[in-house]
């Protein structure tokens, strides 16, 4: 079996990548232009934007921060040339985790070895794949480590997800959930919650068995709501919908950065593992899909009902003291905000309910997001 190594961090390092829909702004449609927007970024900017499965996607990654400003600053800076770039194309930049009414039928794949690939073996699961999403990496110092967080975090993707939650139509039509995403995303045969390892040799094995048996051609193909990520020395936590701007993603980024360095921690002072019951992450997971913010959520310790406001009153009690440390209070700070207000899924039902008019929905919340002066 093949050795993966796991590259160590001895920061919680951040690198963050947010997937924005390109839109046609005289119709609010998605448009299949990364190509031609990639062509037109300078050499500088077009190192840390790349496409993604479908050509109307388009990812920006940050480079390694310490710190979640850095991340703002990063961001900022990307997203400020990539507007400048897509005005001039008649093109706006779309947060949200599915677009309220184009059709996944009339998007066009990326034309890559790769991704053809996929597309082949994953059929209609793949074509359907018009989503966008926030993933945070976070680094760790093993990857023992990794893996124990990777289980222990589990518990808290709810609550991410809830918070995050910005896809409530598909094709034209409400769907009736707060993330559609995260369940097309459940139709891949390695996503969703991910299965329960106790170390790294036990993921070493699970990867290689999967690769030789034939059911995937790279650990890149494992897309879990939150996985090791060897190469980075990350944990990367994948379930967050794109929330509908900076901010936002900026509050989510300080939130799992402290989350996970609370649990490296506890795990360093050898705290006991509590066994959070796979059946109630999936059933709060649920819960966080359907209902976003206005969810109702399990404590798997007490087994107490919680609002999201409430669960992350006690998050934020916990976390405070390591966002001080780590320079994030700011930022964390504002995740109360998110769980007191009406989330993007709301935003966006209320748009459409008063123009009836799903273009004008779009083109007011790519207007809303967009940074037109330093953040």
């Amino acid at each position: 079996m093949a050795k993966i190594n796991f590259n160590p961090n001895d920061f919680p390092t951040l690198g963050v990548e947010i997937e924005l829909g390109l839109i046609d702004m005289e119709n609010g449609t998605l448009a299949n232009s990364i190509l031609s927007v990639l062509d037109n970024l300078d050499e500088d900017t077009v190192k840390r934007c790349k496409p993604e499965l479908m050509q109307c996607c388009l990812e920006i990654n940050t480079n390694v921060c310490r710190s979640v400003d850095e991340v703002r600053d990063d961001l900022s800076r990307d997203l400020q040339t990539v507007q400048s770039v897509v005005d001039q194309m008649g093109l706006g930049l779309w947060w949200g985790a599915t677009h309220p009414f184009c059709r996944w039928r009339d998007q066009v794949v990326m034309p890559d070895p790769r991704y053809q690939g996929l597309v082949n073996l994953l059929q209609e699961m793949a074509r359907r794949l018009v989503t966008f999403g926030l993933h945070v990496h976070v680094g760790v110092d093993s990857g023992d480590k990794a893996v124990m967080i990777c289980d222990r975090i589990m518990q808290y993707l709810p609550v991410l997800l809830a918070l995050s939650s910005s896809s409530p139509y598909w094709e034209g039509r409400d769907t009736g959930l707060h993330s559609h995403r995260s369940k097309i995303m459940e139709g891949l045969p390695t996503a969703g919650l991910p299965t329960l390892m106790r170390n790294w040799s036990e993921y070493v094995w699970l990867v290689n068995h999967l690769v030789d048996t034939g059911f995937i051609n790279t650990i890149r193909e494992i897309w879990w709501d939150v996985r090791p990520h060897h190469n980075f020395g990350t944990v990367e936590v994948r379930v967050c919908d794109m929330p509908g701007n900076l901010d936002d993603v900026l509050g989510l980024t300080a939130l799992i950065q402290c989350l996970v360095q609370a649990l490296s921690d506890q795990i360093d002072e050898g705290a006991y593992q509590h066994d959070c019951h796979p059946m109630m992450v999936r059933q709060n997971k649920w819960r966080a899909c359907r209902f976003g913010n206005t969810a109702r959520l399990v404590n798997s310790y007490t087994y107490e009902v919680q609002t999201v406001a409430e669960v992350v009153g006690g998050i934020m009690e916990r976390l405070t003291p390591i966002a001080d440390t780590l320079g994030c209070r700011h930022h964390l700070d504002h995740i109360t905000q998110m769980a007191a207000a009406p989330g993007w899924a709301d935003k966006q039902r209320q748009l459409w309910q008063e123009t009836s008019d799903g273009g004008e929905v779009v083109r007011r919340l790519v207007q809303s997001a967009r940074l037109d002066t330093p953040s």
